[in-house]
């Protein structure tokens, strides 16, 4: 057996302690059998069962599409976002979220964050209103929410809607309530390293019933009313389009997976925010080091962040050592396609030369992290 014309048994692996990864058992490998068994492996049962268990778990109607940004990018669309609106949404996030907006023909205007959660600042959001602003999107970074009631508090005031971009925050809970559970739109990315994943997909709440089936129709292509086809592992074949859709269903393997993913999120949950408390609980002390203001009994951290002296230097250090390590995110204002000279973010730039994401994820081993922690130490000379 040969790997890419060389020999298999030649490729050395370099043990690496992983930044991220899936953790997939036995159940999860089962249920993708299942589906390939039953050999329709499309948008069909699978897929309207996992809805149907989100569905119970937030306590108002989910609705499953292939990806995050496939959410938000529905949402938007379904929420009368267009050509000339604006969005307005924190730069420090994954380019997805403003493709999401800009793919709808809006304009993503980049606002400032909060230095103590690292999420959307209204305050600053303010500042930027015009009249075409249309609705904000506020990321919950790294699980956390920042001031939620405040931002709704905002949207309010200004009669906008809220589309939450909680790629991060799936099991994370604001004043007791499961992120999603409430408020206007949710939207979670259930990709291979999210806090449950299916392998790739994606989730909108929201107890809207007018978006919830403008968003079924546009998942199909805008096929009217064929979710109900497909959950019968049927199609529609005289049907009539009205809006513009897109191939943005989920299958039933990807659902299969999610469905044995969600029964596991309690004790995910547990061990993130294990791994959390005890990277405080070691770095606290090291004055190199700033942590994010989050509590961990509240939060399921998808990542986990700190502010560091010396990013760059560290990081090499770390990746020389067989730890990988990561920079959550290039700001979106700094990217060419959404630059702006008019646009000064100094808190977002500012933080940006300063993050790194330690290894943060349910199949991480106690001795991995106390390696971590001893050579962040080492490198810092505690």
């Amino acid at each position: 057996m040969e790997f890419r014309g060389r020999p298999l048994e030649s490729v050395k692996v370099k043990k690496v302690i992983r930044l991220s990864k899936s953790c997939l058992g036995e159940s999860e490998k089962q249920a993708v059998l299942g589906v390939l068994e039953s050999e329709y492996l499309g948008m069909g049962k699978e897929v309207q069962y996992f809805e149907e268990e989100l569905t119970k778990f937030f306590g108002r109607p989910a609705l499953c599409v292939a990806n995050g940004t496939a959410a938000l990018h529905l949402s938007l669309q379904a929420a009368g976002v267009g050509l000339g609106d604006e969005i307005l949404v924190q730069s420090l996030t994954y380019v997805a979220s403003f493709q999401a907006i800009s793919a709808t023909g809006a304009k993503p205007v980049s606002c400032d964050i909060n230095s103590n959660t690292f999420c959307f600042d209204w305050r600053d959001a303010e500042s930027r209103l015009t009249s075409k602003t249309k609705a904000i999107m506020p990321v919950h970074y790294s699980g956390g929410v920042g001031d939620l009631s405040e931002i709704y508090a905002f949207a309010k005031k200004y009669r906008l809607r809220v589309i939450e971009d909680a790629a991060h925050a799936f099991g994370s809970e604001h004043l007791g309530r499961r992120i999603g559970s409430f408020g206007d739109i949710a939207c979670f990315s259930f990709d291979g390293i999210k806090n449950i994943t299916a392998g790739e997909g994606g989730a909108v709440l929201t107890s809207d019933a007018n978006l919830i089936q403008k968003m079924q129709d546009g998942r199909l292509l805008g096929v009217k009313k064929d979710t109900e086809q497909r959950a019968s592992n049927q199609r529609s074949w005289d049907f009539d389009v009205e809006n513009q859709g897109y191939r943005f269903h989920m299958s039933n393997i990807n659902a299969g997976i999610g469905i044995e993913q969600l029964k596991r999120i309690e004790s995910f949950k547990e061990k993130r925010q294990f791994i959390a408390k005890r990277y405080i609980k070691r770095l606290t002390n090291i004055n190199e080091i700033e942590l994010l203001n989050f509590n961990y009994s509240e939060i399921i951290p998808h990542i986990f962040v700190i502010k560091v002296e010396n990013r760059n230097g560290l990081r090499d250090y770390l990746l020389k050592l067989g730890i990988e390590c990561g920079l959550h995110y290039k700001p979106n204002h700094m990217l060419k396609m959404y630059t702006d000279p008019l646009i000064a973010l100094p808190i977002t730039e500012n933080i940006y030369n300063k993050v790194i994401s330690l290894p943060c994820h349910v199949d991480l081993k106690l001795s991995e992290q106390n390696y971590v922690i001893s050579k962040i130490e080492e490198f810092y000379n505690v």
